[in-house]
């Protein structure tokens, strides 16, 4: 009698201890959410592992003699032809550029030196407006 006590004593305690567990587990997890997602890049990937979009911040670099200020850059990506949609922004104004699985495509900029759109054909052929 005194063996079934103290079992179904010890079993009430673990019920207890367990109950108390699970309570402090999910508050913990609660907390632990944070408000905002918060790094240098993102990366989405399709069922393969191709990046299909990108959002990053890009580093100032020089490329042919020619700076370019620090950017922050959204890309989607066809799997087939690479990117297709590219927007960004940066210090000296932002861009956007469409393209397709050709050499064709369409770019808009707003830079602080002027904006203009740029349509190009599938063979290369460009066409410059501006204000």
């Amino acid at each position: 009698m005194k063996t079934q006590r103290f079992a179904i004593a010890l079993t009430l305690l673990n019920l207890v201890l367990l109950t108390v567990l699970i309570v402090q587990s999910l508050s913990a997890e609660t907390q632990n959410t944070a408000p905002v997602l918060r790094g240098r890049s993102l990366e989405i990937v399709d069922e393969q592992g191709r990046v299909r979009a990108m959002l990053a911040v890009m580093p100032p670099v020089t490329v042919d003699g020619k700076a370019y200020p620090e950017t922050v850059l959204l890309r989607l990506i066809d799997p087939k032809s690479g990117p297709v949609v590219k927007l960004t922004a940066a210090e000296n104004g932002s861009a956007l550029g469409l393209s397709d699985d050709a050499e064709g495509g369409v770019q808009i900029y707003a830079r602080d030196t002027g904006s203009y759109v740029k349509v190009i054909d599938n063979e290369g052929r460009e066409k410059v407006m501006q204000p």
